[in-house]
Order: structure tokens, then C-alpha cells, then sequence
């Protein structure tokens, strides 16, 4: 009776094992010495894209690309023939495949059994897929910082000497009667102004201000943005239509910052279209948020810009700082579930969608 509750206890104990192994995070692939697969967990299937039953009892091939499957073979048989370990203990990183093709970063970490005269190999796999995006953020935050600083730094020292020269350049407008003189002024007073234009969107992009959120009434937000542009609008008989609401449409954002991107893709917009152009500007919700469309019937943007047009300092326009669409996708991005994205047809017009987190006041 003891001898039998001693057997019984170590098959719970196996079992509970084997639950363990089955459902861990980390791919458990087990193989004989002749690199059949034995044992295949939900995590191996999850990560490599295979089921079970296109793997066990195969070689391992099957998951393998032909360059890692020929040197684990040879591996394989040098353990057997010398016992001598070279990976087996140790952790390693390579760069895997998928059953759809895709690859991915994972570590693998491999220990070896003897049981009967015959080798039994596992192999410990994880997908490092997350942690290296968040490795990469890490750095990139870290790159922005030391930017961030740099920025600080050379602003600082730029700013009141272009403030002097523009003050002064204005002043000299006002007295100056020579036409050619007149004209060089002119040309150094836009030029500081685009200057401080430059040294305002790098402090924007690489020292941003946490978000103040409050619910943001877009029906009222539209209203002001509209009134500001309408005076060049009506200049040059643009048509802007601003879609309002019957009921408040309000998100959970930063009215001044959320401003800010409106006016950038509004003006964006009015220097894309032709007189007579006309933009319009939509919203609707979509479960928890509501979806913003600004549309122009503009020249468009060419198909090889469209990937381009988010990076920095990327521009079209002959003074453009190329900062402003980056900094409005950062600033719809920081909001919960936030996306800015563009679809564009030349000569037919351009949409930017943006997704806002809908306001939900409680019951």
C-alpha cells in the first residue's frame, strides 16, 4: 500500500509538471537524439505558428530554416559522439522564424537528458519581440533626452540675439526710404521670424509638455479655429465646412495642444488647395472615440512622400521647419488610443484621419 501511494504521489507530481511546462510562457520543444520531435507546448505553437500535429513525431526541421537546421544537426551529433557541451547550459539569441515567414528576435537556452542509452534535447524559447520594442523606446527616449537638453541648450543661447536683430531690423524698417535697403530688411525680418518659427517646433518636439486633459467640446473648439482662419479663407475663396453636432461632441484631450494640431493640418490644408478650394472638416463617434477627418481637393501628395511626410524635418514647402506634422502625430498619439494617419490622391485631395478618446461623463 505504501509502495503504491509512492507511485501515485510521483505521478501527481509528474503531471503537475507537465501542466506547468504546457502552459508557461516560454516555447518547450523537446527532441530525441535523431531530432524528432517529442513534446511541443502551447507556447511553441503560439510563438512558431505551428500545431502540434504538424510537428511531433517530424524532425525539427520542419520549424527550422535550412541554415540553422544543418548546423543544429551537426550540434546534435557532436554531443552525442563527443558529450562534449558547447550551447547546452548556456543561453543564447538568435533571430527565428514563423510559419507565415515573419521573423523575430528569441532567446533559446537548450538541457540535455540520458535516459535508456539514448539523448533526449530541450530547447527553452522565448520571443523577445516585446522586450527589444521596449528596449528600443528606452533608448530612443534616452537619445531625446540628450537632445532634449542640447535643444535646451542651443535655444538658450540663440534667442535673444535673434530677437535683438529682428528688433532692431524692424526698427530700421520704419526709418529706412531706400528701396534696396528696404527690400534686405524685409528679407531679414522673415527670416528671424522663421528662425524663431524653428527654434519654437524643435523646443515643441524634443522638450514636450506633459498633456492637460479636460473634456474638450470639439463643436466649440471648430467655431474658434474657424473664425481664425476665416479672414485668409475668404481671401482666397476657400470653402471650409466644419461639421457640427446637434448633441456636444467632447473628448478627453489638451484643448491648446489639440489647437494646435488642428490649425497646422487646416493651414496645411489652405496652402495645398487652389482658390476656390474647398476643406472640410468631419466627426463622428466610433465606440470609445470619435473620429476627426480633415479633407482638402488639393494637388495631393505623391505616392513616394506619403511615408515620408511624419518624419522630421521631411518638408515640401520652400520654408516649411518639417516638424509640424511630426509634432501634431506625437501630440494625437500621447492622447489613450490616439492616431493620426493620411490617405492622399495627386491631384485629388488629401484626408488626415485622427482618433480622439471620446469623453463619457458618468450616469
Amino acid at each position: 500500500m505504501g509502495e503504491y501511494s509512492g507511485d501515485h504521489e510521483q505521478i501527481r507530481k509528474l503531471l503537475i509538471l507537465e501542466q506547468a511546462v504546457e502552459n508557461t510562457n516560454e516555447a518547450f520543444i523537446t527532441i530525441d537524439q535523431d531530432h524528432k520531435v517529442l513534446f511541443f507546448n502551447k507556447a511553441a505553437e503560439k510563438i512558431f505558428g505551428y500545431s502540434r500535429e504538424e510537428v511531433l513525431g517530424h524532425d525539427l526541421d520542419v520549424i527550422m530554416s535550412p541554415g540553422c537546421a544543418t548546423s543544429h544537426h551537426q550540434a546534435v551529433r557532436r554531443y552525442v559522439e563527443t558529450k562534449i557541451p558547447k550551447k547546452i547550459g548556456h543561453e543564447s539569441e538568435l533571430v527565428a522564424s514563423r510559419k507565415n515567414g515573419e521573423t523575430f528576435p528569441a532567446s533559446i537556452s537548450f538541457s540535455v537528458t540520458q535516459l535508456n542509452g539514448r539523448y533526449f534535447f530541450t530547447g527553452i524559447v522565448r520571443d523577445l519581440t516585446e522586450t527589444k520594442e521596449l528596449q528600443d523606446k528606452l533608448l530612443q527616449s534616452e537619445r531625446l533626452a540628450a537632445l532634449g537638453q542640447l535643444v535646451a541648450e542651443i535655444t538658450h543661447e540663440i534667442k535673444n540675439p535673434l530677437m535683438t536683430i529682428g528688433g532692431f531690423a524692424k526698427q530700421l524698417l520704419k526709418k529706412c526710404d531706400n528701396e534696396k535697403d528696404l527690400h534686405k530688411l524685409n528679407i531679414i525680418v522673415e527670416e528671424v521670424k522663421r528662425m524663431e518659427g524653428l527654434i519654437g517646433d524643435l523646443t515643441e518636439y524634443y522638450l514636450p509638455r506633459p498633456l492637460e486633459t479636460e473634456p474638450v467640446d470639439l463643436n466649440d473648439l471648430f467655431q474658434e479655429i474657424n473664425s481664425m482662419l476665416k479672414p485668409e479663407a475668404k481671401k482666397r475663396k476657400i470653402q471650409i465646412g466644419f461639421v457640427s453636432h446637434a448633441d456636444p461632441l467632447v473628448v478627453i484631450g489638451d484643448r491648446r495642444r489639440l489647437k494646435q494640431v488642428f490649425l497646422n493640418l487646416l493651414r496645411n490644408a489652405v496652402d495645398a488647395v487652389e482658390m476656390g478650394g474647398k476643406i472640410s472638416v468631419t466627426a463622428k463617434k466610433i465606440k470609445e472615440h470619435v473620429e476627426i477627418v480633415v479633407n482638402d481637393n488639393g494637388c495631393g501628395i505623391p505616392e513616394e512622400y506619403l511615408d515620408k511626410i511624419f518624419v522630421p524635418f521631411f518638408t515640401t514647402k520652400k520654408h516649411g521647419t518639417g516638424l509640424g506634422l511630426s509634432i501634431s502625430k506625437r501630440i494625437i498619439e500621447e492622447h489613450p488610443g490616439g492616431s493620426l494617419t493620411v490617405e492622399s490622391t495627386p491631384e485629388k485631395g488629401t484626408s488626415f484621419k485622427m482618433l480622439l478618446p471620446l469623453h463619457a461623463p458618468h450616469q
